[in-house]
């Protein structure tokens, strides 16, 4: 009965209600008082923190805490990419016919993920993606995979369900129905890249480096931008960030890519370490 029930209460909440709820107390002031049985609660490694503990104001503050530079390192080369978050891939695989891999059984539409845009889906088609979950307990900062030119957005309003194991079991096309703020970067050799940022349940806002772009509005719209002098960003350099735990889903257009040891469904990643680099053949659409 209780497995039978948690679906249908995940399609009846008020998920963005609660979320922008969830976003004023951990704003509080009092909030603070749980920065640390958060930390003992999800384990983290407060030595890495760029700051000490007791200078943050308030839960959100903590959250998005940025770290010290030298705690993720880039790895170095012209045509790598690294990752741009810390967290856990749930995904990865082949853009094939346009479609990829939410959960076994489930799949989801490359052209209602970026919101409707055949032209822009297309470029990526033939290419590959990554899908990495950020839990509470992640560094939540999200920067560049590569070098390369900012050169426009998009803000796609929609639910806000959870995109844990509970969420994308039992969500039907749920990266594409949940709300998203879309980053495109060109780059010289290496193809376009789509970074999207998955908002959820509980989520207050995705907040951007480049403009004052977020999301979880009250009555947002569909934006489609460029970007104001299509700034030219640095591998490593900070993007965005989370007002607590998301999805990030990565879109690489070229197929001359290849994945790094290691990367695999199910493993950690850190912020700059090795994904993908160049290869020297053409990729195909294998079984993902």
């Amino acid at each position: 009965m209780r497995k039978k029930l948690l679906p249908v209460l995940i399609h009846r909440l008020p998920q963005n209600a609660m979320s922008r709820t969830m976003g004023k107390i951990t704003a509080s002031r009092f909030s603070r008082l749980a920065i640390e049985r958060y930390i003992r609660h999800y384990h983290i490694d407060s030595t890495v923190i760029e700051k000490p503990v007791s200078q943050y104001r308030t839960l959100k503050e903590f959250f998005c805490r940025r770290l010290k530079p030298e705690a993720r390192p880039i790895a170095p080369g012209d045509q790598v990419i690294v990752s741009p978050v810390d967290g856990t891939v749930s995904q990865m695989g082949d853009i094939c016919e346009g479609t990829m891999i939410q959960a076994k059984g489930k799949q989801f539409d490359v052209v209602e993920l970026l919101g409707g845009s055949g032209d822009e889906a297309r470029r990526y088609y033939g290419g590959k993606f990554i899908t990495i979950y950020l839990s509470p307990r992640d560094y939540h900062r999200i920067h560049m995979p590569v070098e390369g030119d900012l050169i426009r957005y998009s803000y796609l309003p929609g639910r806000l369900y959870p995109v844990n194991r509970l969420g994308i079991e039992n969500v039907d096309r749920l990266f594409a129905r949940n709300e998203r703020l879309v980053t495109y970067i060109e780059t010289k050799d290496m193809g376009d890249l789509a970074l999207i940022k998955v908002g959820a349940l509980f989520v207050g806002s995705v907040k951007v480096s480049y403009n004052t772009a977020t999301t979880n509005i009250k009555h947002g719209r569909q934006i489609n931008n460029p970007i104001a002098g299509t700034p030219h960003y640095q591998k490593g350099v900070e993007l965005g960030w989370f007002e607590f735990g998301s999805t990030v889903i990565l879109l690489l257009e070229s197929s001359q890519l290849q994945w790094a040891e290691g990367t695999q469904i199910g493993k950690p990643l850190l912020m700059g370490q090795l994904l993908a680099e160049k290869a020297n053949q053409n990729g195909t659409c294998a079984d993902n």
